[in-house]
């Protein structure tokens, strides 16, 4: 069984050179979508970079359809070198960019779009709400369960924390957290990493290669 399904996740995987991989806008190379995804539609609107993996079960889809006559031509654009976790969600209407080496935990989901429910004899469902195009800054983190809703705008290598819904502009070097999601962390040139509240423990830089030095010992 195990065999036949590592067969199955290769063979079934969207990879350059595949028919369903032509079906899209761009289709970066090296780029991935892992076998078995969720639902994949308005895939000519979706442009993926080189090097990106996106795990199992995730959803990518711009408009409410394929047939959808409003369609945006970049509706979904994923970066360079990004991870997209398992079962993450990511639905386009208008607008959303994700930078290059963006990772994502699992179960994330992103949109620019929501429901209207002003009309108290429609249903909801069928209301259709606001629209407001999401931008996450390049090498930003988002964590487990995070809920990025319309008009989210991260600056470049941001973290945001899981489980946390956003909305609203956050800057770039920031620590976000919370439901609302606020700013705990702001990155202080010359400082380090200062609490947003101004008390509490100030985090020291430390530099990627000083942590592969750390690691390997010769510190």
């Amino acid at each position: 069984m195990h065999a036949v399904w590592r067969r199955l996740e290769f063979w079934g995987s969207v990879a350059p050179g595949t028919d369903k991989a032509d079906e899209f806008g761009t289709f970066g190379r090296r780029s991935m979508i892992t076998f078995p995804y969720a639902a994949l539609f308005g895939c000519a609107e979706i442009h993926l970079g080189e090097d990106t993996l996106i795990g199992r079960h995730c959803s990518l889809s711009v408009g409410y359809g394929d047939d959808d006559p409003s369609l945006p031509q970049r509706g979904l654009v994923i970066g360079d070198r990004c991870v997209i976790g398992q079962r993450a969600t990511i639905t386009a209407h208008e607008s959303i960019e994700i930078g290059d080496d963006v990772w994502f935990g699992q179960d994330v989901f992103v949109s620019d779009s929501g429901h209207g429910y002003q009309d108290p004899e429609t249903p909801i469902g069928v209301q259709w709400g606001e629209r407001s195009p999401v931008l996450i800054g390049a090498g930003s983190w988002v964590g487990h369960g995070a809920i990025l809703l319309p008009g989210t705008r991260l600056g470049r290598n941001t973290v945001v924390a899981a489980g946390s819904v956003v909305r609203g502009e956050f800057p770039d070097h920031a620590v976000i957290g919370g439901v609302p999601a606020r700013v705990l962390r702001r990155f202080e040139p010359g400082l380090g990493w200062a609490p947003a509240s101004g008390e509490g423990e100030v985090r020291p830089i430390w530099r990627h290669e000083d942590v592969e030095r750390l690691l390997s010992g010769e510190a």
